[in-house]
């Protein structure tokens, strides 16, 4: 069988940078410490609202013992839920978020606030909200046809609004 010689160097440009692109990976891998996500938590779906973290009771915005904030949502056709949160500025807020049917994205323009929701899993972000505003909570994955009515509403207020919190359990705010 004859290659031609043309043909033959493509085949070792074509071979270098896919051995580029795995030094690249390796390197990041490696040298970085960038790595997916090791402790994926899952969770059943089908019985989100049976659950003991996003019963409807459960959701929304909890100050926990050592003053940072968790807040709690659950995304589903076509919303948020709850639909509008308060959080305070300058203060490291977690979410966990959870689908309770389709795949669905959490962005808050502006911020460094964006995830994928994925049916099945939880997912968590940290963040800091810097100073006081309204922020539209948007979906940023398509997730049928009442997508674009997908958003919720992020009010951060100066710390100094935010009431003071008990110091024993954890607080719904």
């Amino acid at each position: 069988m004859h290659i031609h010689p043309l043909e033959r160097r493509w085949i070792y440009v074509v071979l270098a940078v896919i051995g580029i692109f795995l030094l690249a990976i390796f390197y990041t891998a490696i040298a970085r410490n960038i790595h997916p996500p090791s402790h994926i938590e899952t969770i059943d779906s089908a019985s989100l609202h049976l659950s003991e973290e996003f019963a409807e009771d459960k959701l929304g915005v909890w100050t926990q013992p050592d003053g940072t904030i968790k807040v709690t949502l659950v995304a589903a056709r076509y919303g948020f839920y709850p639909r509008e949160i308060q959080l305070p500025a300058g203060t490291q807020v977690t979410f966990r978020i959870a689908s309770a049917d389709v795949l669905h994205g959490i962005h808050i323009p502006m911020t460094n606030m964006g995830t994928m929701v994925v049916p099945g899993y939880v997912s968590e972000i940290t963040t800091t909200f810097p100073k006081p505003g309204e922020y539209p909570m948007l979906c940023n994955e398509y997730c049928g046809l009442g997508h674009d009515h997908m958003w919720s509403k992020v009010t951060v207020v100066a710390k100094e609004s935010w009431p003071a919190a008990p110091n024993a359990q954890p607080v719904r705010r």
